[in-house]
């Protein structure tokens, strides 16, 4: 196997990896996700699909989408990440800003088919050393953007 496939398989390990890990908060944390974060979940999903057909096809296009598509992931992570902070705002459909009670009628309050319980995007559920999921996505996708770039450059030797 090249280089440029070990490190292919390795940054769709990773994604796949991360994944892992956020259903794992999901279903066995009992972490309810936000929409940023379901909405950071799909970069992941879309680069370990890539990273298996670049090393089955092979070719330029497939590893600079990998590398586009976990640039993408550290950009939505980090806009999460400041969304959390309160450095900007965030959706208003997932943030505090979002439509209040009064703006319901009394049927749709209590009607349980129209209510979708809201998961906070601006509420940090969990953090580990002062860092949050959105903080590590940061961390992790900025890394898996280092190892495409480095299949890229394998690939065009």
């Amino acid at each position: 196997m090249t280089a440029r496939n070990r490190l292919i398989l390795l940054a769709a390990a990773g994604s796949a990896a991360i994944l892992l890990a956020a259903f794992g908060f999901q279903y066995l944390g009992d972490l309810a996700p936000c929409k940023l974060c379901i909405w950071q979940r799909w970069p992941h999903a879309v680069a370990a699909v890539l990273g298996l057909l670049a090393v089955a096809v092979g070719g330029f296009i497939l590893t600079l989408s990998g590398l586009t598509v976990m640039a993408a992931s550290t950009a939505l992570a980090i806009y999460h990440s400041g969304v959390e902070r309160h450095w900007w705002a965030g959706p208003s459909s997932c943030t505090g800003d979002g439509p209040s009670l009064s703006q319901m009628t009394p049927e749709q309050m209590l009607n349980p088919s129209l209510v979708e319980p809201i998961v906070l995007c601006d509420r940090i559920a969990w953090q580990l050393f002062g860092l949050t999921m959105a903080n590590y996505n940061v961390l992790l996708s900025a890394g898996l953007v280092v190892i495409w770039a480095m299949a890229l450059t394998r690939g065009r030797r």
